[in-house]
């Protein structure tokens, strides 16, 4: 019987989630750094570009992705510079992974969109609860297209999420700024949500995908050319609109901090929005799509309180209460994620004292030749794959 292995051994490569635990726990903090910087400073400097007369949505849609640059450098340094790997820049980076890699980013390019849109009409605070509904879309979605199980744990997170959001949308009317017609405030509501949705979207896709890709520099890859393709999409919104022209006006004429303050925010916020996304690639990549899910919806509350803090928006009842089941909710799951963790540790150390008992109580039978060994050897490898 013929033992396929040619998807075992391409330049010595590990299997994609063959990482070591020496380097898997760093690798995973580095991501979730890179997820809670980006994730925070990103919403508040979107914020910060409208708080002073910043108003294009495209020229925000444009700069979450178009950092994509940066990421060259961890793609061909290590190779090229470095020396540090064996494997070639793009090795296996099929035809099928490039034309998902582009849909897929144009997807995230339309997301950035609504994003922006939401973002320009809503405070951060109201936008960061309504972005928690995600979490909701994030659950069904994984349940269908990744098996991911429903438990209690997920239906109470996702209830008290969802009840959070329709106390803040009950309650947020006295929330909006005085020049903002009801038409404009809802184009915003309805915006975040559908931003909700299609990152909801995104989150089990990416694991469906990185199912298939065997390293983590493959995921580098996947972003650069994701965000080159929203990049490709927001520049066609800009040309359209005239953006790129604005950018210039808007920097010495409308912008009320200044030219120098204008460029500043608008390349740092350039940074932070690589920052989250490669930190949402990476923690989808190393755990799943709902625990991503779950950090990002972790990461708004705190979105929350950096509106409160750094633009004093208002933190009434409604908020408080909503937040407050927000937390709730994040906690319970972790807290269910906690549990059976630990018990189905214990049960593997209660299997491991009971096998070698069994073991010796067993007589040791005589070596026998093993004609089918290499269907055990192509079950293996199904196994891995």
């Amino acid at each position: 019987m013929n033992i396929n292995t040619s998807n075992n051994h391409d330049n010595g490569e590990q299997d994609q989630k063959g990482v070591s635990k020496k380097r898997y726990m760093p690798l995973l903090l580095i991501n979730y750094t890179c997820l809670f910087l980006g994730s925070v400073s990103s919403s508040l400097l979107s914020k910060y570009y409208f708080n002073h007369k910043g108003s294009n949505k495209w020229v925000s849609t444009w700069v979450q992705s178009a950092g994509f640059p940066f990421l060259l450098l961890p793609v061909f340094l290590p190779y090229y510079l470095f020396q540090c790997t064996q494997r070639k820049p793009f090795t296996r980076f099929t035809p099928r992974i490039l034309s998902l890699s582009i849909f897929i980013g144009l997807m995230l390019g339309l997301n950035n969109l609504l994003f922006s849109w939401g973002n320009s009409y809503l405070p951060v605070s109201t936008s960061a609860l309504l972005l928690s509904s995600q979490l909701v879309f994030n659950l069904i979605l994984s349940a269908i297209m990744v098996k991911q199980k429903i438990t209690f744990t997920n239906l109470n997170c996702v209830i008290l999420l969802t009840l959070s959001s329709i106390l803040l949308a009950l309650g947020s009317n006295h929330d909006k700024p005085q020049d903002l017609t009801p038409t404009k405030y809802m184009i915003g509501f309805v915006a975040t949500i559908g931003a909700g949705l299609l990152f909801a979207l995104y989150l089990p896709i990416m694991e469906m995908i990185y199912k298939k890709v065997y390293c983590y520099a493959m995921i580098i890859e996947m972003q650069l050319v994701m965000e080159l393709s929203a990049t490709i999409l927001a520049s066609v919104g800009m040309v359209w609109d005239g953006g790129f022209t604005e950018m210039r006006k808007e920097s010495k004429e409308v912008f009320d901090k200044g030219e120098g303050v204008y460029w500043v925010t608008m390349i740092t916020n350039v940074v932070t929005w690589q920052l989250c996304f490669m930190g949402t690639a990476g923690t989808v990549f190393l755990t799943c799509s709902l625990t991503g899910g779950i950090c990002m919806t972790a990461l708004l509350g705190l979105n929350v309180l950096g509106g409160v803090l750094v633009y004093r928006e208002d933190f009434g009842g409604v908020k408080i209460v909503s937040t407050v089941m927000c937390g709730w909710g994040f906690c319970s799951y972790v807290y269910g994620m906690y549990v059976n963790n630990h018990m189905m540790k214990l049960l593997d150390d209660h299997k491991q004292n009971i096998n070698p008992s069994i073991e010796m109580a067993q007589p040791q039978p005589q070596p026998q030749p093993q004609p089918h060994s290499d269907l055990h050897l192509d079950l293996g490898f199904e196994q891995i794959n």
